[in-house]
């Protein structure tokens, strides 16, 4: 089978010829040697012996903020952001971590009632337009030695997350649906039309599926905010996609264990990026003991465990998976995202163990 069709007939739930095998490369690509990251993503999964499988490579949609100007500035590791609109502003500030080389996002744009009227203004006058000519290059480029999927969603997740991630924060947005429920309602449910935007415009293109960076966490939302605000928009998505024959992937990368219930009652076909502790709070054997069977699971390698581990650990790891989920509609990736520094025979070697199966 060739790469394309070992992944959707994994995660439909047809017959293989082995396990597919496609790692997550977010954060671990970026750290690679320029000469390498020209041969881009496609070629590195195939000298490897894996799996292309291209995570939210694609958007199609083009989303362009009008009545709105975006000013930047950075001071020393501090960055800072301003939407301006008629009817106010928005501002943000976001530190870099020196450990990790990442930027924090530290004051969340959106605070009070009147924030929440802001940012339904700003998506209100939001120009939503089909953008699908890089993917259409793409998917006629890798044809069927790899599977696109490209990303939904104006903030390439749903709107509740994006309020939770982004504008608002946890305990903002939390004191606001009690405090201000009627303002946070009425701009979520605008930023929600936007988003039904994207995914019309999805529908119409060669995609096979796609997927969305909703990084669910008890962590940072509650099972009864994920069922009252959250599953509502992902099954309306699911509806439409299925509608024309496609599959939704739902990236999903942190404490997952009390949400997992409603997410298989969602109207998704796969949880891609489920962890194991410490990364996560479940391991895939018992997200499998809990979703229904026609959910597929993509992931399985603790990315600490990946980085820490020996050759032999990681082996050991992998080989439990596929020894537990034989049957199952299943992916073997590592879980979440890869963290910089995780030795390329690590790779190699799970490689080498999923080849083995189609002897």
């Amino acid at each position: 089978m060739r790469s394309r069709q070992r992944l959707l007939s994994a995660i439909r739930g047809e017959p293989v010829d082995r396990v597919p095998w496609s790692p997550f490369l977010a954060y671990y690509w970026e750290h690679l040697p320029l000469e390498t990251q020209k041969m881009g993503q496609f070629e590195y999964f195939r000298q490897m012996g894996a799996d292309p499988l291209l995570r939210g490579f694609h958007v199609l949609s083009k989303c362009t903020y009008k009545n709105c100007e975006i000013e930047e500035k950075r001071i020393g590791k501090e960055s800072f952001r301003t939407y301006r609109t008629p009817v106010g502003s928005l501002h943000e500030r976001s530190v870099l971590s020196d450990r990790g080389n990442t930027w924090f996002l530290v004051d969340h744009p959106v605070k009070t009632a009147e924030d929440f009227k802001i940012l339904q203004y700003i998506h209100e006058h939001m120009v939503i337009e089909p953008d699908p000519a890089r993917f259409e290059a793409d998917f006629k480029q890798f044809g069927d030695d790899a599977l696109l999927l490209p990303l939904l969603g104006v903030h390439n997740k749903t709107a509740f997350q994006s309020m939770v991630e982004h504008w608002a924060g946890t305990v903002d947005l939390t004191y606001a649906l009690y405090d201000e429920p009627e303002a946070v309602e009425e701009c979520l449910a605008v930023m929600q039309a936007r988003d039904e935007e994207t995914v019309r415009n999805a529908i119409n293109s060669s995609a096979d599926g796609f997927i969305f960076w909703e990084d669910s966490s008890t962590t940072n939302i509650s099972p009864a905010f994920f069922e009252k605000y959250t599953k509502p928009e992902i099954d309306r998505w699911g509806d439409m996609v299925h509608r024309n024959g496609k599959l939704l992937v739902h990236h999903a990368c942190g404490h997952l264990k009390d949400l997992l219930p409603l997410m298989g009652q969602s109207s998704i076909d796969a949880i891609e990026s489920i962890s194991p502790p410490p990364t996560g709070n479940v391991t895939l054997q018992e997200a499998a003991a809990i979703l229904p069977e026609h959910i597929a699971l993509i992931g399985g390698l603790e990315p600490v465990r990946l980085l820490n581990g020996t050759v032999d650990d990681v082996l050991h790891d992998a080989e439990a998976l596929l020894h537990d989920l034989a049957g199952r509609r299943f992916v073997l990736a590592n879980s979440d995202s890869c963290p910089p520094g995780v030795a390329y025979e690590k790779f190699l070697a799970v490689s080498e163990l999923v080849s083995g199966q189609s002897k």
